[in-house]
Formats: structure tokens, sequence, C-alpha cells
């Protein structure tokens, strides 16, 4: 066989459109989305809660209003409903002006600060956006407006002007922003990406458990009816979920430091991610046989911005923000994020991907009835399935 004829070949053709088709996707799906860095972070929302009553809290909360690069800024809330916010990711960031700010400054005393709060259980991105945002606050507050603040506060009290000057520089140099940190993540990138690389893990292994799968259910057709085919199906996607969420779990614990009260938990979820994930994927498989998995790759490559991971819904673009909300890994790293890192909530995370593996499973059964036809069972494999 000559070389050109082995170009010719199955194998050959199909590696070489695979190279294409997978180099393609990629950068068309990746590069684009995530143009929405840092681009996109004007559509996070925020909260200015000021409880001042004098005139300071006023000046720095229209200011922070007028300065602050979000879209959405909400004022009219209390402290502790934008904290709950915040603690479901609702919000990016929670300035806090305290109800004693104004008289604090008049005093001269300098021990009220403001609050930045924000939350590390989520994504990455939003963390430490937020953190330079906040670091760029004080600085503004610190050079620019506690100088003209505080001396015209300290001027209308009638202090002489040159003590009003040194009572200022004092004032400018004591302001520290109190910057406070929910649901404080561990250091290093593993513990960031944790949910991701959970959720990932067994992703890509459903997808290929899918095509074997299916082409199992094809092969044993004539074997068993359409109906107790694919309940074995679903069995067996249970099974290797038990297995493989319990080998993911274990490494994840080998590694991260992660608390032994989260390894159940850690552990049903994964066991709920892979039958969802092996449903999911297997839609186009039972829909088009192995040649779904060309469809299933750029699937998996919008999710993987769409998880919300990195960058939230907020600042995703209107296709990966959709996925976000009919595909599972977006519920998955979600409730992870809750469960490892976070005092929220994971129910209505866990919910969406129940939600969505149920869904996948129903459209999987009409497609196994309406294109897989019923073929004859073998009375002698009918008979042999009784006993057992």
């Amino acid at each position: 066989m000559k070389f050109k004829e082995f170009l010719k070949s199955k194998g050959a053709t199909a590696s070489l459109f695979m190279g294409v088709f997978y180099a393609v996707c990629m950068l068309g799906i990746f590069l684009p989305g995530y143009t929405a860095i840092p681009g996109n972070i004007d559509r996070l929302s925020v909260a200015i809660v000021n409880d001042d009553e004098g005139e300071a809290g006023a000046q720095i909360a229209e200011s922070l209003e007028e300065q602050l690069p979000f879209k959405n800024i909400k004022t009219e809330i209390s402290n502790k409903a934008a904290l709950q916010e915040l603690e479901d990711n609702k919000l990016a960031l929670v300035v806090h002006i305290p109800e004693t700010f104004s008289a604090d400054l008049q005093n001269g005393d300098v021990s009220s600060s403001i609050d930045f709060t924000l939350n590390e259980a989520g994504a990455t991105v939003v963390s430490s956006s937020m953190t330079q945002v906040v670091a760029q606050i004080n600085e503004q507050l610190s050079t620019q407006f506690s100088r003209q603040t505080a001396q015209g506060i300290l001027m209308n009290l009638n202090v002489p002007e040159e003590q009003a000057k040194e009572m200022t520089a004092l004032i400018e140099n004591s302001y520290v922003g109190n910057v406070v940190t929910i649901n404080d993540m561990p250091d290093g990138m593993h513990n960031n990406m944790l949910p991701m690389f959970l959720t990932m893990s067994l992703y890509v292994g459903a997808m290929i458990s899918a095509m074997q799968l299916v082409g199992a259910f094809k092969a044993n057709r004539g074997k068993a009816s359409r109906t107790r085919l694919f309940i074995y199906v679903q069995l067996t996607s249970i099974l290797v979920g038990v297995i493989a969420g319990l080998a993911s779990t274990g490494i994840a614990f080998g590694i991260n430091d992660l608390s032994s009260d989260a390894f159940l938990l850690i552990w049903g979820q994964q066991i709920l991610n892979y039958w969802v994930f092996f449903n999911f994927t297997a839609i186009v498989v039972f829909l088009f046989g192995e040649a779904g998995m060309l469809l299933n790759i750029p699937i998996l490559l919008v999710q993987t911005l769409a998880n919300g991971a990195t960058i939230t819904r907020e600042m995703m673009y209107a296709p990966y923000e959709l996925a976000s909300y009919v595909t599972p890994m977006y519920y998955s790293v979600q409730a992870y994020y809750a469960n490892i890192f976070g005092s929220t909530s994971a129910s209505p995370y866990l919910l969406g991907l129940i939600a969505v593996g149920i869904g996948a499973m129903l459209i999987n059964s009409v497609i196994v009835s309406v294109f897989h036809k019923q073929l004859p069972v073998d009375e002698k494999e009918t008979k042999e399935l009784a006993k057992v």
C-alpha cells in the first residue's frame, strides 16, 4: 500500500477531519466567549447600602454610583438583603456605609470604615475583578474624597482652616476600607476550579459511554425488548456513575483539603452527574449514531464557558447564557460551589440538574420508540431472561 492510498483510508480521512473539526470548534467557541472578559464586567450587579444619616455618606454613595463601572447598581436595599443576594451570587459586591460614618468623621474618629464585601465561592473572574475594583475605590477615597469631604465638614464646624487641614491629613492617612470576604476559598487554582474539574471529570467519560452504551443497545436488539434494553442502559449508567463517582471523589479528597463531611455529598452528586450527563449526551447518539459525537464536542466546549466557573451568567453572551439554562454543567458547577465552599443552599441547582436529566431521559425514550423499531425477540433469549 502506498502512502497516498493509506491517506484515502477511512481511519486516515476521519483523523484528518476530526483534527480540523476540533481545532475549529475549540477556537471558534472559546475565543469569542472569552472576549466577555473584561468587556462584560459592567453587566455585574452590585449594591451600595448607605445607612449613614450625615452628609459624608450621601456624598460617597453618590460619587460611587457615578464612578463605578456597573450598569446595575442597587441602592434601595438593606444591608441584610444585599448580603443574602451576595451569598446567592446575585450580587458581585456590597458596599456598606455605616450609620455613624459622618459623625465619626466630624468627631475626628477614623475607626469607622466602609465595608466592601465580596463572595469568593463563585466565578473566578468576579472575585478577582471585585478585588481590583475595591482597591481602586479605596485609593480614590483616600487620595481625593477623604480630603475634600473631611476638610469641608471641619470648616463647617468653624474649625480654623489650618487646624482643619491638619485634621484632614490625619483622616486621609488613617482611612482604610474594610474588605470583607465571605465563603473564603483556600489558596490554589486547584481549589478555585474544583467544581468545574469534578464536573468535567465525569462529563467526558459519560459522553464516550453514551456512544458505547447506545451501541450495545443497538447490538442487542432482538435479544430483548426495546423497553428492557433501555432500562438496562439506564441501570448501567447509574452503576458506572457509582464507581466513577467514587474514584473521582477519592482523587479530589486526596489532592484538595476538603472536609470529610462533604465526601458523601460530593459522591452523591457525582453519581447524579454521571446519569444526567449520560442521558444528555446520548440524545444525539440515539438520533445519529456515532456521528452524534460530532455534535457532542461543540456542546461540551460551549459548556466549559457556560458553566459559570469562570464568568457569571450576567457576563455571558446570549448563546452561552442560553446554554447555561438548558445544559447540565452550569447546575453541577454551581451546586458544588454552594456545597463545598459556600453556605447558601445547593437545592435550586440540584433540582435544575435533575430536571435536565429527566428531560433528557424522556427525550431518549421518545427517540427509541420512534426511530428504533422493535425487532422480533428471540424466544430462547426471552426464556433465559425470564429465568434471570
